[in-house]
């Protein structure tokens, strides 16, 4: 009993140090799970969200619409259990301009439902639901009436990237149609975009995938049309799955796998079919009309024909009958004339036709009415010519005039909300997974130093323990039960921190970036045990190694006072011309600190990784500041870029060329396609065993323009480096050929991509071929994969291009359509915005860009909120680290101290003497913590592997005097709560003899 009461006094003796311990452990713990716990709460809100608004796993679109053989057949694929088919429209609305909204029918199985935020859904043709984004900047409410006009583009049932905008229908099916005078009756959340319209990063976000400026969800009745706008499939299994990993992924690739392998290319095929079958019946039904009125006008030419010539052998007949009556009036007798006046000569045919003929001619009514019939007879023949013509020119040109149908199998990484807020999280979780590493191992440290200093204290106690017959693990259950306990207490709260506090921040600031029903935190038994594990372990560990280390010696030996350190020379002394013009104390000050090596280390150590962590914060946030500056500035030379649909083209370059605003272009075709890495071990395709997807804007580069590219974008060669780093090279040195592919960096460091390595890239029709790759240009935000127009043809028109069965026949290939425009403008930046959302108004273009506009608007807030919350973290460890072992260095000179003030010493002076060895040690803790911080940081881009977006990591001047003030600002705190200890040592009873 008197062991554990002397146990019990021991640990209230020692209640800095314990103190000390379980706030390192609670920070350690905080970080640990608090981030983690986050995103995991995010991630499973987000999940059961989606699970319980249907969001489709799968969508398939086409470029000639769906017809309900193609519904017919995704419902027979393996792996699918629900299909729906959709309608939609684009329509117009005047909102201060014109603005574009989908008229989106409200699925009837369960699919992609809208979740109901305020008012009711919509059930009567006519009533709709909107967003609150539209209600936001309408100003309007429900009960609002509102009048759209559908597009003239509205038949397009392409909503896909790289669909080319097409739209054929077979004859018997309509596009979809929707009602026009509209009336609102509810606000809803499009599972589709999470985006929050009222959260402070509503107008800056860069990865916004919406065509048009809103979504109107609109109930089935007074829809009409049989052409579906695509179709949406939930697949078996994968609602069991988080959304988020990739046993999901892998779940839902199975299926769109079965949809790429067989009925994609059958439909593709029977589609056209139909289209080609619908033209040509066009053309039949067409022929039979010309015929038939072709046949009625000939029928009318004929009736009066005849009637013309009927009339004509009449006065022929007279003319003949009148003459024979002559001739027999100069006959013999009367009655031969009465009997040649009863009956008609017989005229042969050419005597008749003379008559004819002469008639006609002395008669000016006949004579116009003869050139009148003519003339029908004529017109008649060469509009039969010219039909005929015209429909075996249609004939001929309809295989060609109908393109390829296209099939877009998408998943739930397509959908633009749904990827932002993936890699969101994602890049969150990657640094919660790495700064609890450094936590761990300063933590380490210093329950060592301050272990180790609270065994050697009662080394005599331990001695007389061990001499009277307790067992040395039972000595020191007294330190590992100190231990324990502080690391329990401080891992308990630090749990509170980690799954309520840091998790509630954090989603705040997501709920100003994202709408997340039905959120709320939630523990995780296993994950907290483990972090507090952990942390147990490692500080266990250092008290173990500090008792083992006293408790090796005998009782007598331990009883005795711990011999004196040997007297030593340091390095200083010497260096004569220095040390002899340091003066007493300052050399009293040296020796202190490079004698007591353990010391130095712990205290340099301790304050370095402090100093590290608050520098690697602020490193992620100038990277990430300087993130759209770097691309849109710099890597992109040009100012703005267009794009529009193959068919509008050469209206699209017309148009811009007319303005008169640029200095200079570059015609390109840009398709979005994917790039993937097969990992075959054998250094070929990047690293070895890699493999992942990427999707990719793929730039094909005109043949004779290929040396232009370069003035458009900055092509400056990367080589990967070791951990995670990268090497540039020279501006300019890198040149665009016949012989591979340049691939983004943001692309590439995800893949493990680099020089020499083989990829298989899949163009905007869905075709896939193996391409070389030839280097890697610099590149920060999204992944541009630049080709040759030559190597563009040689990889997918070959017939060494994979996936030849969806590749262009021969009969189809063509040259490529110039369908994008890279441009330097002309103006400010300000000017160059707003011609840039001007030229969106033209029907010609379907996208312009202005990188001025990126530039400004680039913003990753997210990250901004996590920085700061690693740095507080990080300024709580560094004082807490720093109060820790100035406890521990008082301590271990309270008989130095004394004897100073018995020597005179005043207070002032022992504060004097000890803080300048803490702040020289402080100094030396920064200067080595701010570089390590700047290597550590470089290592980000590994921990920060996100798509479509690489972190050149850049640390400011400005965040290293942060740091390094940060951090000293702390040591002048700490010395506020070290120096009344300092005041409080006795110098009797401190110098007492422990003999």
């Amino acid at each position: 009993m008197a062991f554990v009461k002397d146990m019990l006094r021991m640990w209230a003796h020692s209640w800095k140090r314990f103190i000390s311990i379980a706030m390192i452990t609670l920070l350690g713990v905080a970080v640990l799970t608090g981030i983690y716990a986050g995103c995991r709460d995010a991630f499973r809100s987000t999940d059961r969200f989606f699970d319980a608004q249907g969001l489709h796993d799968v969508q398939v679109l086409s470029t000639a619409g769906l017809s309900n053989g193609d519904i017919a057949a995704l419902r027979k694929v393996n792996g699918v259990a629900k299909v729906q088919a959709e309608r939609s429209q684009e329509v117009t609305f005047d909102l201060d301009g014109r603005k574009s909204a989908t008229m989106q029918e409200i699925g009837t199985n369960g699919i992609d439902q809208p979740y109901l935020q305020e008012g009711r859904m919509p059930k009567k043709a006519g009533e709709i639901a909107v967003t609150r984004k539209f209600i936001r900047d309408s100003g309007k409410r429900i009960g609002s009436r509102l009048t759209v006009t559908p597009e003239s583009a509205s038949s397009d049932t392409s909503d896909t990237n790289g669909a080319d905008g097409t739209n054929e229908t077979n004859g018997t099916d309509e596009a979809p149609s929707f009602p026009t005078k509209l009336t609102i009756v509810g606000v809803v959340l499009d599972p589709q975009n999470l985006s929050n319209p009222d959260g402070y990063s509503a107008m800056t976000s860069f990865r916004s995938t919406a065509t048009t400026d809103y979504t109107f969800f609109a109930p089935s009745d007074g829809v009409t049309g049989t052409l579906y706008t695509s179709a949406t499939l939930l697949v078996k299994g994968a609602a069991a799955e988080s959304t988020f990993d990739e046993s999901y992924e892998n779940t839902v690739k199975q299926v769109t796998d079965r949809i790429d392998g067989t009925v994609k290319t059958d439909r593709q095929n029977a589609r056209r079919q139909e289209l080609l079958d619908a033209g040509n019946k066009k053309i039949v039904d067409a022929r039979a009309e010309a015929d038939k009125k072709f046949a009625d006008a000939q029928s009318q030419i004929d009736a009066n024909r005849q009637q013309f010539n009927q009339q004509v052998d009449q006065i022929v007949s007279m003319q003949a009958g009148a003459a024979a009556a002559g001739a027999a009036a100069n006959g013999a007798n009367a009655g031969a004339a009465a009997a040649a006046g009863a009956t008609t000569p017989q005229l042969d045919e050419t005597t008749r036709e003379t008559m004819r003929e002469t008639i006609i001619a002395a008669s000016p009514e006949l004579t116009q009415a003869k050139q009148q019939l003519d003339q029908a007879q004529s017109q008649l023949n060469e509009q039969k010519a010219s039909t005929e013509q015209t429909l075996k020119t249609k004939e001929n040109e309809l295989k060609t005039s109908i393109p390829q149908v296209r099939w877009y199998v998408q998943d739930r990484q397509s959908l633009g909300g749904f990827s932002a807020l993936k890699s969101d999280l994602d890049s969150i979780q990657s640094l919660g997974n790495a700064f609890p590493i450094v936590f761990l191992l300063v933590a380490v440290m210093m329950s060592l130093t301050a272990m180790a200093r609270m065994v050697e204290e009662d080394r005599s106690l331990i001695g007389t323990y061990v001499g009277l017959g307790y067992g040395r693990l039972a000595v020191a259950s007294r330190y590992l039960l100190f231990a324990l306990l502080a690391c329990l207490i401080g891992g308990g709260l630090g749990l509170i921190a980690g799954f309520l506090g840091i998790p509630a921040f954090l989603l705040v600031v997501l709920q100003g970036m994202y709408v997340m029903p039905g959120l709320r935190l939630e523990y995780d038994w296993l994950y907290g045990s483990l972090g507090i594990a952990l942390f147990v372990v490692g500080v266990l560990a250092a008290t173990i190694y500090a008792c083992v280390q006293e408790m090796r010696m005998t009782p007598a030996a331990l009883m005795r006072p711990k011999a004196p350190r040997a007297g030593s020379r340091i390095l200083l002394e010497r260096i004569r011309p220095v040390w002899n013009r340091i003066g007493f104390l300052g050399k009293v000050t040296a020796r202190n600190i490079f004698r007591f090596k353990s010391r130095l280390i712990m205290t340099v150590g301790g304050v370095a990784g402090c100093t590290a962590l608050i520098v690697c914060g602020l490193a992620i946030n100038d990277t990430v500041a300087d993130l759209g500056i770097k691309q849109y500035r710099d890597i992109y030379q040009y100012d703005l870029m267009v794009v529009s649909d193959d068919s509008d083209a050469s209206a699209m370059r017309t148009k811009v060329a007319s303005d008169g605003r640029v200095t200079s272009s570059l015609d390109v075709r840009i398709e979005s396609g994917d790039l993937t890495v097969a990992g075959s071990g054998d250094g070929d395709s990047g690293k070895a065993g890699s493999s992942g997807s990427e999707s990719i804007q793929l730039v094909a580069v005109p043949e004779k323009h290929l040396s232009d590219l370069g003035e458009m974008v900055t092509l400056q060669p990367v080589s990967s480096g070791i951990l995670g780093t990268s090497g540039v090279g020279k501006t300019g040195s890198l040149k665009l050929d016949d012989d591979g592919v340049i691939v983004a960096q943001s692309a590439a460091s995800a893949l493990g991509v680099k020089a020499g390595s083989k990829v298989r890239l899949t163009n905007g029709d869905g075709v896939q071929a193996t391409a070389k790759v030839s280097a890697v240009n610099r590149n920060l935000i999204g992944s541009d994969v630049y080709v040759s127009e030559t190597y563009y043809a040689k990889l997918f028109d070959s017939k060494d291009a994979k996936n030849t069965k969806n590749s262009k026949s021969s009969e189809d290939s063509e040259a490529l359509t110039w369908n994008a425009m890279l441009a330097k403008l002309s103006g400010s930046d300000t000017s160059q915005t707003d011609y840039a959302e001007s030229l969106e108004e033209d029907s010609s273009v379907m996208k312009a860009v202005s990188c001025a506009h990126m530039a400004d608007s680039f913003k990753f807030d997210l990250m901004g909120a996590v920085v700061a919350l690693i740095v507080a973290l990080a300024g709580g460890l560094a004082l807490v680290v720093l109060f820790t072992l100035a406890n521990t260095n008082v301590s271990e000179r309270v008989r130095e101290m004394a004897t100073l003030k018995v020597l005179g010493f005043f207070d002032r002076e022992v504060h004097h003497y000890v803080n300048r060895e803490m702040m020289i040690l402080t100094v030396m803790g920064v200067i080595l913590g701010l570089p390590l911080g700047r290597l550590v940081g470089g290592m980000l881009t590994m921990a920060l592997n996100m798509p479509s977006l690489y972190f050149e990591v850049e640390v400011k001047p400005l965040s290293y005097v942060i740091a390094a003030v940060a951090t000293m600002a702390f040591a002048l705190l700490v010395q506020l709560f070290v120096n009344p200890v300092l005041d409080r040592i006795d110098p009797i009873s401190s110098l007492k003899s422990v003999e």
